[in-house]
């Protein structure tokens, strides 16, 4: 800990709200043995009410995240959605085994 509190209750930094339009996401992911999760794949709804496939998922990067408070494990992610290369985060709730996917 530095001198007046610097560096204090850094670990809890909460990560604000997410923004962008949200989907839930049904996610098939492996899961490393420090248990940390490793997405492979994902199908959602689409605007248009059909259900949509999501196989070749390129992470970029992760990071442990609070978001409202809620533990969460986020990925910067880089995929081909609707034929359209496409960066979205894909939010892993820990507490609640939640994924959503954000664009």
């Amino acid at each position: 800990m530095g001198i007046f509190g610097i560096g204090t209750n850094v670990t809890d930094i909460d990560g604000g709200e997410l923004h962008g339009r949200m989907y839930h996401v049904a996610c098939k992911a492996w899961f490393t043995a420090s248990c940390s999760p490793r997405p492979l794949s994902i199908k959602f709804e689409g605007d248009d009410g059909m259900i949509q496939t999501i196989s070749d998922i390129a992470i970029k990067c992760s990071e442990d995240k609070n978001y409202n408070g809620i533990p969460s494990k986020e990925f910067q992610c880089i995929a081909i959605i609707g034929g359209i290369r496409q960066e979205f985060k894909l939010v892993f709730y820990m507490e609640a085994c939640k994924w959503v996917m954000v664009i």
